[in-house]
């Protein structure tokens, strides 16, 4: 009788030990699995999850770590507004590394998609560099006019913002009362919010108002930051090319 017992508390210790030996094998492959591939294997998932079906006629950006949507849109000349509506993200703020980014094509749902046209081949001098304070208006209207045309304005001194319609006129530059997309808007002081300085800013955009979508610095207590502003053509109003 106590041998019979004895042989069954053996056994089922075997079972158990024959337990706990595949289920020690299957943690430890698990790990070493993870530490072999995780890496790879992370990317394999992130890849699936970045995939994205792209219009014909797109092409595509894969986001790095540290990227948002407003820079890879200033990198392809167009807006963040544009890029968040083609690629249906509701909060323009959460791009995540290895998604992918379509980038309008020059269709978009049968409609035209606004382009960046250059200025036609002008003798008005440019500047050679950005020389404005960094977060100031005037700053960031020369650095975006140069990302889009390659050229900077000419004018550095006697250049506030009000000022620029002016200057523009001494070197030569283009001056219009009709937007074009690309172009400098500048208002006058106290014009559509503008404070006494005036304000200069870039046309991203043309509305079906008539209106113009601007990309500025230093714009509504913003600061260094880029914002999007709605901007009316009329009176106190000028835009200008090289």
């Amino acid at each position: 009788m106590f041998t019979l017992y004895q042989q069954r508390i053996g056994k089922y210790f075997q079972q158990h030990r024959i337990i706990s030996i595949i289920v020690g094998h299957v943690v430890v492959m698990t790990v070493l699995t993870v530490a072999l591939f995780g890496n790879s294997f992370g990317k394999s998932l992130t890849g699936v999850f970045a995939q994205a079906s792209c219009p014909k006629g797109d092409q595509t950006h894969t986001v790095v770590s540290g990227e948002t949507l407003s820079g890879i849109a200033m990198s392809n000349n167009t807006t963040w507004e544009e890029l968040a509506q083609h690629n249906k993200i509701s909060n323009s703020n959460i791009i995540y590394p290895g998604q992918v980014i379509c980038l309008p094509g020059k269709t978009s749902g049968g409609q035209a998609v606004q382009s960046f046209a250059q200025p036609a081949p002008s003798n008005a001098p440019t500047g050679s560099s950005n020389l404005f304070p960094y977060g100031q208006c005037t700053y960031w209207a020369d650095e975006r006019y140069h990302r889009l045309h390659g050229a900077y304005v000419p004018w550095m001194t006697n250049s506030n913002a009000w000022q620029w319609t002016m200057r523009a006129n001494e070197f030569h530059w283009n001056i219009s009362s009709t937007p074009t997309v690309g172009a400098i808007i500048v208002l006058q002081a106290w014009v559509q919010g503008a404070g006494g300085y005036g304000h200069v800013a870039i046309v991203e955009q043309i509305l079906d108002n008539g209106h113009v979508q601007a990309s500025n610095m230093n714009w509504g207590g913003a600061g260094a930051s880029v914002t999007y502003t709605e901007f009316a053509s009329g009176s106190g109003v000028a835009f200008i090319t090289h």
